[in-house]
């Protein structure tokens, strides 16, 4: 019994070391939260918005490397969805909020290949037109 009590209190000491492991005393002074730009508007240098940052794409490594950019419809309706590259919106604070731009017009967005989010891959997958 006694080695039983032992064995569990070292398998509580190993699980406890094992998540102060995995967590931070700070957040990375270079990070920026998700909250910056998923459902905000972006818009083009004339200030006319163009579409809402529908979801971000992560590599497997964490790494943001595209958004993808709701464009078109009305209410949501008839609205497309385009993938940019993350490089590509440039971001500053206007009047304390999170102010997305994009050199694209609405029209280039339109224009450019669609994409629709597939549940069965967990992906975004092209259009089929």
């Amino acid at each position: 019994m006694k080695k039983f009590a032992i064995g569990c209190i070292l398998a509580s000491a190993f699980a406890i070391a094992a998540h102060a492991a995995t967590t931070m005393p700070a957040a990375p002074t270079d990070s920026w939260t998700i909250t910056n730009y998923y459902k905000q508007n972006v818009y083009d240098p004339k200030e006319s918005k163009i579409g809402t940052i529908d979801d971000v794409l992560v590599d497997k490594a964490g790494k943001v490397t595209g958004l993808v950019v709701g464009v078109g419809g009305f209410l949501g309706a008839g609205e497309k969805d385009v993938i940019v590259p993350y490089t590509a919106v440039k971001s500053q604070k206007k009047d304390d909020k999170w102010w997305l731009t994009l050199d694209e017009t609405k029209d280039s967005l339109k224009a450019a290949p669609g994409f629709k989010y597939d549940r069965a891959s967990t992906t975004w997958i092209p259009e089929n037109k």
